[in-house]
């Protein structure tokens, strides 16, 4: 309120608060106070939980989750089968990835087959198709192949009537001797069958590439080599029983063959003696020579060439100045002169060598009886020389098999249509430039390039051209192939497959005599083998191959760059073999390139093998730096794909963390440069490669790595010191690695030099 004060200058109003006012205002006070500090709090609050939430967007975020697809999976449960978990992976990696792998099979095996269920699929659902005119051949062709009560009921009727159009057979009496050549033309060029050599079309693999008709080894149905069989003679009691069989289901009498069977054994062993393995070809630098028909006439007169080779390869013209290319012309000569020195002694016999092998060729075709007596000697001649026996597939994997042979154009479009749609293709392409990037950054990193070099290695990836899935001509196929107007179906199955024999092969010269390069990338869709056309530039990475469980766009990018990708950085590695070679890079630093060799070799030849075991590195130079090199680029490029995306996942319950699933599913892919069985080189050299990925995973720094994998930690997390995985490397000690050189036991740094990386950065 207002009050009155008199002074000597006037009078003064001051305002003086009430006792209420007062107690209003110091309530408003206290308010205010309280109002202050809880928005301070809730401004804490505020900042706390975004801090929580920035905390978990980065590091639980970005973190590995699990991927809990169908995709994902089945290939978590196809790990678990193929890998034996009850190993200790720092002893025995391999045996963890992939120790129940002989129970499972190969992957690639497995991946084989499974795209021959595709096309199955697809042959047995020929509704679901819009075919063209002529493609419904390729499934009236299946359902006959697979028609197999009216194959046997036919009997050896239809085969019988393919020996009349040779001429007969004197075991049945009615034997009318044609010309050799003639019967060998006949044998060539309507049946597909190949007794003493095989001539097909592909092209050169040195410039200019053109196709050219090439002459090959045969092969052979018995490899036999007197000498160096130590159950050679049981060998011979096997193969006489086998071919009286066949007597018998042909509806000879088996008590006249005796010296037709024994005749066809000589000629068998007589054959393999002249043989040359394609690795001696190889090492003597002799895997091909070119000499024109009249050349290779005088070399080997007992063949009519020039009459063989026309009928074989028309509408071709040939002449005798046509070149071909022959494999290995010391075998042509000497299959010339057997067959000279005995052609005019034993016509008959020759007939029943020539029949006797005619049988194998169209078995598919035949009466399954006729099969199981080829099985049956194989896995006995298996047993006797340690030989894997040849592998047992059911009829519908045969039928499968012969349809993609002769139906080709329309079964590729069809499986293309099936197995890789567009989403597979465009991650498949982010893959491999991933890839390509890194490989072009990393090729700064080796030390034995010249500038000039390295600017010609960059610039051929930078225009390399790639095809992911399937090749132009797969894509938009001719319609005239796809008609097989010269197929006739019937009335034999083995009438049938016959006429898609020829219809094949002239399919194949007319597309060889074509001007456009197509021929070069005719790569299967549903193969497993990428191809590199050398003078097109272009690679193609065939559908088959970018399949689970090596590929698929849901899997965790580990699995994609461990397995699809390190095959995609092998590939590009080859294409830089020649640098490699002696002589192949005359400006690089010849002593830093050698330096890398050697180191890659004392690596190999470093690690254990089983007893009685060797191998020769400098055999497989070449493959062995395309592994190791390919391991490192794909390893680099997911390293650096996980620094620009975020959201990377895990298969669950599988306890690896993101890096080490990347070995899990490389472990896969290596198991396609083994032989069949567990090789020693190849698995010892898996585990130095993996050696790195089993050390400590955790950081020092006090932020934790948000690709660790959360779980429980394994034995697999990190690996004693000592282990194969973790040898000891000590300067001042023998390593646990058995070095025996001196220059090793001189350079103690070179076994600190002994380490994966070290061995890519240096080499590829």
């Amino acid at each position: 309120m207002w009050t009155e004060q008199a002074s000597g200058s006037g009078t003064r109003r001051r305002w003086e608060r009430s006792p209420e006012e007062e107690l209003h205002t110091a309530q408003d006070g206290w308010w205010q106070m309280t109002l202050r500090a809880l928005r301070t709090l809730l401004l804490f609050s505020i900042i706390l939980g975004l801090s929580l939430l920035l905390w978990g967007y980065v590091f639980q975020g970005c973190g590995p989750s699990p991927c809990k697809t169908s995709v994902c999976q089945d290939l978590l449960d196809l790990y678990l089968a193929s890998g034996n978990t009850s190993v200790a992976p720092c002893t025995d990696f391999f045996s963890f990835a992939c120790g129940n792998i002989n129970r499972t099979g190969s992957p690639f095996q497995a991946l084989a087959e499974e795209n021959k269920r595709r096309v199955r699929r697809i042959l047995e659902t020929p509704g679901s198709w819009r075919l063209a005119p002529g493609e419904e051949k390729a499934f009236e062709f299946y359902n006959s192949c697979m028609n197999m009560s009216a194959i046997e009921a036919a009997g050896a009727s239809p085969f019988r009537q393919v020996i009349e159009e040779l001429g007969g057979w004197s075991i049945f009496g009615n034997w009318t001797p044609l010309d050799f050549n003639q019967t060998l033309s006949l044998l060539m060029s309507q049946y597909g069958h190949f007794p003493f050599f095989r001539a097909y079309l592909k092209p050169l693999p040195t410039p200019p590439y053109l196709p050219v008709i090439q002459i090959d080894q045969p092969e052979l149905d018995v490899l036999l080599k007197q000498k160096q069989e130590p159950n050679y003679a049981q060998i011979l009691r096997e193969y006489l029983s086998y071919l009286n069989r066949l007597v018998t289901l042909l509806g000879g009498d088996p008590t006249k063959v005796g010296n037709d069977a024994s005749y066809s054994l000589f000629i068998n062993s007589q054959l393999n003696q002249f043989l040359r393995p394609g690795e001696q070809q190889q090492a003597q630098g002799k895997v091909f020579e070119m000499v024109t028909i009249d050349q290779l006439q005088r070399v080997a007169p007992a063949i009519d060439w020039l009459s063989c080779l026309q009928a074989t390869f028309a509408p071709m013209s040939l002449s005798p100045s046509y070149h071909v290319a022959v494999h290995d012309l010391e075998y042509l000569k000497n299959m010339s002169q057997l067959i000279e020195k005995d052609l005019m002694k034993h016509r008959d016999f020759l007939q029943s060598h020539i029949i006797f092998g005619l049988v194998k060729t169209l078995s598919p075709a035949l009466d399954s009886q006729f099969q199981e007596a080829h099985r049956s000697l194989s896995q006995k001649v298996g047993e006797l020389t340690g030989r894997p026996p040849m592998p047992v597939h059911p009829r519908w994997m045969t039928c499968v098999e012969k349809t993609e042979a002769f139906f080709e154009p329309t079964l590729a479009t069809l499986f293309i249509k099936e197995t890789f749609k567009p989403s597979t293709h465009s991650a498949a392409m982010e893959l491999f430039t991933t890839i390509k990037d890194t490989f072009i950054s990393h090729l700064h990193t080796v030390p034995w390039m010249d500038r000039e070099t390295r600017a010609e290695a960059q610039d051929r990836l930078t225009q390399l051209q790639v095809k992911m899935g399937p090749s132009e001509w797969a894509l938009k196929p001719d319609p005239a192939r796809q008609e097989y107007d010269d197929v006739q179906l019937g009335p034999s199955f083995l009438q049938t497959f016959l006429s898609c024999v020829r219809s094949r092969q002239a399919r194949v010269i007319q597309g060889f005599l074509q001007p456009f390069s197509s021929h070069r990338l005719q790569v299967l869709p549903w193969g497993l083998k990428a191809s590199y056309s050398i003078p097109d530039h272009v690679m193609v990475f065939p559908a088959g191959l970018l399949q689970p469980p090596f590929f698929h766009p849901g899997y965790p990018r580990a699995v994609n760059f461990g397995a699809a990708g390190s095959i995609m950085a092998r590939e590009l590695l080859h294409i830089f073999d020649q640098l490699l070679l002696p002589g192949g890079c005359p400006a690089c630093d010849t002593r830093a390139l050698q330096k890398a060799l050697l180191c890659l070799e004392r690596l190999y030849a470093a690690l254990p093998s089983p007893k009685g075991t060797s191998f020769n590195v400098s055999r497989t130079l070449l493959e062995d730096a395309a592994d190791a090199g390919a391991l490192a680029i794909a390893l680099k490029a997911y390293k650096k794909r996980l620094v620009l995306f975020r959201g990377e996942t895990i298969l669950p319950n599988l306890d690896l963390s993101p890096r080490q699933l990347f070995f899990r599913s490389y472990a896969q892919v290596s198991r396609r440069h083994l032989p069949p069985g567990l090789n020693p080189r190849g698995i010892n050299t898996l585990l130095l490669l993996l050696r790195e990925s089993l050390l400590p995973e955790t950081s020092p720094r006090s932020v934790p790595n948000p690709l660790l994998h959360k779980s429980t930690p394994s034995p697999f997390h990190t690996c004693a010191l000592g282990t194969v995985l973790h040898p000891t490397i000590n300067s001042s000690t023998e390593s646990s690695t058995p070095f025996k050189k001196k220059e090793e036991k001189k350079n103690p740094k070179f076994l600190l030099e002994m380490r994966p990386t070290f061995v890519f950065s240096h080499f590829f």
